[in-house]
């Protein structure tokens, strides 16, 4: 921003802003009006906000600018009805054309916002509109709707809503075990998730209290008055000038701003602005996405700035935009409903078989209706059926804990808890940008661990976006390193067909080129008297090309020293500033590729400098100049650099005033701007003049490639989606070994598809013909692909953006149709995928085409910017970079790290890590609850299926909560069944546990029948035991609460000791949780029964465990089940670790002969050292 004060609404003077957000610069209207309706609003009331959008005023107030609002029109927020409008000499006036609800993605309407003391007709009649207040919010809880909402949201889980049902039914029907039993787990399931998602809501409020009560500062009176940001209220727009920088000035500036409705396009903004002047002649202005400041902005280089508020609170961009996220979910959420559906049915069977039994077993007589228990008349009057329903309803409250409730909220804990030690993890942390991993979802942690395709970003994700200045070439000759020549360009290397130098002044106009076609602004340092020719230039721009050629074109000579009273300021080789007045800037955008400025020389002329790739300009430029520069441009890209043409034209003053007032036309357009302004550029940007072409070169990140080298090893399947040209792209697939020199590549691209009349036709000949050759590699009996890919030749596919469009978009009445099916067996068989010159919604729609093959693979995506945000949000996980193009991808992505080497350990090591935890946390879950279940559904057998409860309800309730609850967390957020070095450095095990391996049938069924051979085992070993009348020397016999009591003790310890026997990883944690968890089994089971509770009606278990343990023949028969409970898990380990022995010693012995085998013997080493020396000879 230059330094003069002043309001600058003009295009041409831009601010250094990066625009990070919406912020909350707010002009106040005091006033509100009912929806719709007309009203008055003060004028006075125009707020200033330090660090809020809105309009811009250099050197007036705060360092940070971030309301929602244009650059330099900001937001504000409720218009109230006209009840203090006597105290204020000017007025507001809000004009409603349409009103259109705040979230709709297309806004048509536009609003009129009146400044000032705008004169108005007594005929004239105004449309007021309740305007959205400013304050933010992003919580989803209120006081008031916590316990109704998340009630409802906690019951629509399966497992939730069916121990509710549960409940209800022991409430309602005599059943065979108290309320309690179900209510009680139930209510410490709620409460936990309750507390849980409360604290993460009370994390949210406390960040939007940080915005909401943020100091504000307001003009009011042409007075500055300090407020908190929330209690901004309505709707301004504030413009123009040069002179506006007091608050005194802003008071008296009247002024209309038209612009649309809100919506949640961070990149577009269509508005005007009518500057009213004491003649009452409204001077317009076009406002555009450069006068939009978005919330979180922060000024560079400017110190203060004033700014109107267009948009406040929730009908800011960022807000429209937090509101569209879709909720992600994981495979293993998928297959804990697929078990519970499969245990549903296991209780129903259960149930359905114990009802059926119990009707058999009843049809004798005596076992009916014995002589010591007689029916009542009410018993023999009520309808069998009923009878029936009522005891398969009894049957299955006695059954019902074989679904886990408490597991839901364990795997909540987990992935909440677990979410920690990747922000905790000191190797994601970055010095150079001082921040390091971010989670902003803890529902994805385990799917870390089961990605199968990677789709990256190259430009700032594998590349640092850091550009350096190489070379260049203008009329076909190569410039490259510094001029050594005080007149000018004079180096030439290469073995390139032109030789020489080019004309000087052709040579002078290309550096002007390079410092006039740019939106790269100035930070001046220690400037002395103002004078910034004098003082070191700091370079600022959104992107890193353009200050790559400007700090080119100063090592040839021409500086850049910024943009004075709308004129760009170049300093030439002799030390002459040079002013060139800026007419119009063309700004970039994805679809043209290039952008041009039209500037008027100190002579008066006219030129329009334009600079983009080159499949945008080479057709717009003559013919015959495009082979000069061509044969550099593909040169350089197969380097691996980016590369710019760079053209000109000079335009008479005729065409100029024809241009002028077409380009204004657009930009005042209100509807299709956009589409307006695409086709006036498209008209001037014609028949220019090719000066030459630059090379810029982006490093790669460090430790790219070896990621890439890691990924493939651990079977997945990377892909790079850009926007980049072909030949650049491909080169840094080979720089970081996403290509290897042995890979075959496929190409479907426009300059293969071109060499036929017909580019379907010769697209469906090549996609027939990669299809042959890589079935024919790839046979169908191949039984894995990851593993065929080290097997076979290695293939890659290389497709551009037109060719995608072809393939997705091909017509319905042409062979064509199968195009994509073919693409897609063609994708599968390569190991790696290379899409270029990719627009953004196309990358999207790659993620979405893969997620929907057969089998739904697990999808990835990784970039740096804005133009990544729609894979990242298309994609299962996405993970952000916090690069040098803004954070859009970080705040929209799952994960966020620095650099694109955290993502080996991310997915190698805490991936896998997830995962085996969460996968063994589940099938533990129903594994245990299985064992604890089984031995009461045996006992019903032996009771004449009476429904009478094996366990106490004690026990039925504190089994879930405290007896086996705490053991599975911690291990679930501490086990590390393999080193985290190991995972890191061998990549292959992460195949291991890819396609869910730990949660499919197999695993399933294996840990099914473990619990029902244990659960047996409970259940008939203590059968046995009971055998003897008595297990007392006084004779006494033990009853059936004994009985019950030994089975659960075996029980507890057995499923206990089995999660230490899978512990690999020990720390302090685990032995204080497994060891405490069975004291304490222990010491509630003496107290439980060492003590006659007066809330109880009876006392059954009074005694109960202090005198089973003081039997000698209980304690031996405990501890022999629990040892034959464990004997299969404790064969299977030793002969695992009897095998793993063995596998590690026949590793080393066949390295140790290898290494024998390869050593090259004496002879021959001589031999190869003569015959080396004389074929240099």
């Amino acid at each position: 921003m230059p330094n003069a004060p002043g309001l600058h609404f003009e295009p041409v003077l831009r601010t250094a802003v990066r625009p990070c957000g919406v912020s909350r610069f707010r002009l106040q209207p005091s006033d509100q009006t009912p929806c719709g309706r007309v009203g008055e609003l003060p004028a006075r009331s125009t707020r200033l906000n330090r660090g809020t959008g809105g309009l811009q005023l250099p050197g007036c107030s705060g360092r940070r600018a971030g309301a929602r609002g244009l650059g330099r029109v900001g937001e504000a927020g409720k218009s109230r009805p006209a009840a203090q409008q006597q105290r204020h000499k000017a007025r507001l006036y809000n004009l409603i054309e349409k009103v259109e609800c705040a979230g709709e993605e297309k806004g048509v309407g536009t609003r009129t916002v009146f400044v000032g003391s705008h004169p108005v007709s007594e005929t004239e009649a105004y449309i007021a509109q309740r305007f959205c207040g400013n304050r933010i919010v992003s919580s989803k809880y209120t006081l008031w709707n916590f316990l109704p909402k998340n009630l409802f949201e906690q019951f629509r889980r399966i497992a939730n809503f069916y121990f509710l049902i549960i409940f209800l039914v022991q409430v309602t029907v005599d059943t065979p075990t108290s309320p309690v039993t179900s209510g009680l787990p139930l209510f410490f399931v709620i409460t936990v998730t309750a507390i849980k998602q409360g604290y993460e809501d009370w994390l949210r409020h406390r960040a939007d209290n940080e915005v909401n009560k943020s100091t504000v500062y307001i003009i009011e009176n042409a007075q500055r008055v300090q407020k908190e940001s929330e209690k901004i209220k309505t709707h301004y727009a504030v413009r123009d000038t040069v002179t506006l920088c007091t608050p005194d000035s802003i008071d008296k500036l009247r002024a209309a701003i038209e612009c649309e409705q809100p919506q949640p396009d961070l990149y577009k903004f269509v508005g005007r602005i009518n500057i009213y002047s004491n003649s009452l002649q409204a001077v317009a202005r076009s406002l555009g996405p450069e006068n939009l400041l978005l919330k979180g902005a922060t000024l560079k280089n400017t110190k203060k700035i004033y700014g109107i508020a267009v948009y406040t609170g929730m009908e800011t961009k960022m807000a429209l935009n937090y509101q569209g996220k879709s909720q992600k979910r994981s495979a293993v959420e998928k297959s804990i409903n697929a078990f519970l559906i499969v245990y549903l049915f296991i209780l129903l069977t259960k149930a359905a078989v114990c009802t059926t039994l119990k009707y058999v077993w009843q049809s004798i007589p005596y076992n009916d209706e014995p002589w010591y228990n007689q029916k009542t008349l009410k018993e023999h009057e009520t309808l069998k059926v009923l009878k029936m329903f009522t005891d398969f309803l009894s049957f299955m409250v006695l059954f019902n804990f074989i679904i886990p409730v408490s597991m839901y909220v364990t795997v909540e804990m987990q992935k909440f808890l677990g979410s920690f030690f990747i922000s905790w993890d000191k190797d994601f942390y970055d010095e150079e940008i001082n921040e390091g991993a971010l989670v902003n979802t803890s529902d994805l942690n385990e799917e870390l661990g089961q990605v199968d395709y990677v789709f990256t970003d190259k430009t700032g994700t594998l590349t640092e976006n850091s550009m350096e200045f190489i070379e260049c070439c203008i009329d076909g000759h190569k410039y490259k390193g510094v001029a050594q020549e005080a007149d000018g360009l004079s180096q030439t290397d290469g073995p390139l067909t032109y030789f020489g130098k080019a004309d000087k002044n052709r040579e002078e106009l290309f550096l002007r080129a390079l410092c006039l076609c740019h939106t790269v602004e100035i930070r001046a340092n220690d400037a002395v008297d103002g004078t910034t020719e004098s003082a070191e230039l700091t370079y600022m721009s959104s992107s890193p090309d353009e200050i790559a050629l400007v700090k080119g074109a100063k090592k040839y000579g021409f500086t850049f020293v910024g943009i004075r009273n709308g004129h760009m300021r170049v300093e030439n080789q002799r030390k002459e500033i040079e002013e060139y007045e800026l007419l119009h800037t063309l700004n970039f955008d994805s679809v043209r590729r290039r952008m041009s400025v039209i500037v008027r020389t100190q002579a008066g002329d006219i030129l329009l400098f334009c600079k983009g790739a080159d499949s945008s300009v080479f057709p717009r430029v003559q013919s015959h100049e495009i082979e000069l520069t061509k044969a550099h441009v593909e040169r350089n890209a197969v380097d691996g650099y980016r590369t710019l043409c760079v053209a000109f034209k000079e335009i008479a003053p005729d065409d100029y005033k024809r241009i002028n007032r077409q380009l204004i036309e657009a930009k005042m357009a209100l509807q299709d701007r956009e589409e307006k302004m695409e086709k006036v550029f498209d008209d001037i940007e014609t028949n220019m003049n090719l000066i030459g072409a630059t090379a810029v070169e982006d490093k790669l990140q460090d430790q790219a490639a070896e990621t890439i080298e890691a990924l493939h090893a651990a079977g997945l399947k990377v892909w790079v989606l850009t926007g980049d040209k072909m030949e650049t792209a491909k080169s840094t697939c080979y720089a970081c070994r996403l290509f290897q020199t042995s890979t075959e590549l496929l190409e479907l691209t426009t300059k293969t598809i071109e060499e036929s009349e017909r580019k379907e036709d010769r697209l469906h000949e090549l996609l027939i013909e990669y299809r042959k050759k890589l079935l024919h590699e790839f046979p169908k009996s191949t039984r894995s692909l990851k593993k065929a890919w080290m097997e076979h030749q290695e293939y890659g596919l290389i497709i551009d953006g037109s060719t995608l469009s072809l393939i997705l978009n091909s017509s319905q009445d042409t062979s064509s149709n199968n195009y994509k099916s073919i693409f897609l067996q063609i994708c599968l068989k390569c190991t790696a995928v290379l899409c270029c010159r990719m627009a953004p919604l196309q990358k999207a729609q790659i993620v979405r085409m893969v997620k929907n093959l057969k089998g739904s693979p697990i999808t990835l995506s990784i970039g740096d910017g804005a133009n990544d945000v729609s894979m990242i949000l298309e994609s299962h996980v996405g993970i952000g970079i916090k690069g040098k193009e803004g954070r859009q991808a970080s705040r929209n992505s799952d994960y966020s790290v620095p650099k694109f080497k955290h993502l080996r350990k991310l997915l190698l090591a805490h991936g896998h890590l997830y995962y085996v935890r969460i996968a063994h946390l589940v099938q533990y879950f129903f594994y245990k609850n299985l064992c604890f279940i089984l031995p009461q559904f045996l006992y019903q057998f032996f009771c004449g299926f009476s429904q009478q409860p094996l366990y106490d309800a004690a026990y039925l309730t504190m089994y879930n909560i405290c007896f086996t609850s705490l053991p599975i967390l911690a291990y679930s957020l501490l086990e590390q069944h393999i080193n985290i070095d190991t995972l890191t450095s061998d990549p292959r095990l992460y195949m291991k546990i890819s396609g869910n391996a730990m949660l499919q049938l197999g695993p399933f069924l294996y840990w099914t029948f473990l619990a029902a051979f244990e659960g047996t085992v409970f259940f008939f070993g203590t059968y046995f035991l009971f055998q003897t009348s008595s297990l007392e020397e006084t004779a006494k016999v033990y009853g059936n609460w004994t009985f019950g009591t030994i089975v659960f003790t075996v029980l507890v310890f057995t499923v206990t000791l089995k999660l230490a026997l899978d512990t690999h990883f020990w720390t302090w944690i685990n032995h204080f949780v497994i060891w405490g968890s069975l004291a304490f089994y222990v010491f509630f089971s003496f107290f439980w029964g060492g003590i006659i509770w007066p809330f109880l009606k009876q006392q059954r278990m009074y005694f109960i465990f202090a005198q089973m343990l003081s039997s000698i023949s209980t304690w031996l028969a405990i501890i022999l089940l629990i040892f034959i409970s464990l004997f299969p898990e404790i064969l299977l380990i030793v002969l695992k670790s009897v095998r793993r022995r063995n596998a590690r010693r026949n590793l080393s012995c066949k390295r140790a002969s290898d290494s024998l085998s390869t050593r090259p013997s004496v002879r021959l080493l001589l031999l190869r050292t003569f015959s080396d020396e004389s074929n240099i000879l």
